[in-house]
């Protein structure tokens, strides 16, 4: 089977003194959506998949519509951070020098819901588990850059941090998932999509 991993959409920018910030999708992140559901068009979903928080059910939105399938909900895809008060883009973090730009380069997880033990097991079992369900399918789970860093550090052997690299906004990272367990890595931060659209595309695109 085929496994689409689609990091989200650029969100809005959200920092609360109490509570959960979980953003929704900015006006550039919506449509940076319905060209990643357009550029998806031509291939076979069987099913979608997304993590709870909403920037990642609103960029699975479109792709469902174009399908017409339903997006299932997996609390297992969600991201380290999923119930934090603050919500920054990395972009800005970086633009401004902000300290936890700092933290995210050096990988702290101090203060976070749970260890990153936790936290790489949780996305890997959560991963294997839509594998094993689809058997023969395409599938495509729309989650977050610390999702898709954990589980292609798995697959690549690689120490599992939450940033080894930097998927871009919408970017599609595809996997091969056979029955006899092997799991190959086909494309990494595809996002031809973004492409001379003039919508930002994320850390390093442009």
């Amino acid at each position: 089977m085929e496994l689409l991993l689609i990091r989200h959409a650029l969100p809005i920018r959200r920092e609360l003194t109490e509570g959960v910030a979980d953003p929704e999708l900015s006006e550039a992140g919506v449509a940076q959506a319905l060209h990643l559901a357009e550029y998806l068009a031509s291939e076979e979903l069987h099913a979608i998949y997304a993590s709870p928080l909403k920037r990642a059910q609103q960029t699975a939105a479109p792709i469902a519509e174009r399908f017409q399938l339903e997006v299932a909900v997996v609390d297992g895809v969600a991201e380290f951070d999923r119930n934090s008060s603050e919500y920054v883009p990395v972009e800005e973090l970086k633009a401004s020098n902000d300290p936890r730009w700092q933290e995210l380069i050096d990988n702290r997880w101090d203060g976070r819901d749970e260890t990153q033990q936790q936290f790489t097991d949780r996305v890997f079992n959560a991963m294997e588990a839509i594998i094993q369900a689809h058997n023969g399918h395409n599938v495509a789970v729309v989650c977050h850059g610390g999702v898709i860093n954990s589980y292609l550090a798995r697959i690549l052997g690689t120490p599992e941090t939450a940033g080894f690299f930097y998927p871009n906004y919408t970017s599609i990272h595809r996997v091969v998932a056979a029955r006899t367990g092997q799991r190959q890595i086909v494309t990494i931060n595809e996002t031809a999509h973004l492409r001379g659209t003039g919508l930002p595309i994320g850390l390093y695109g442009k």
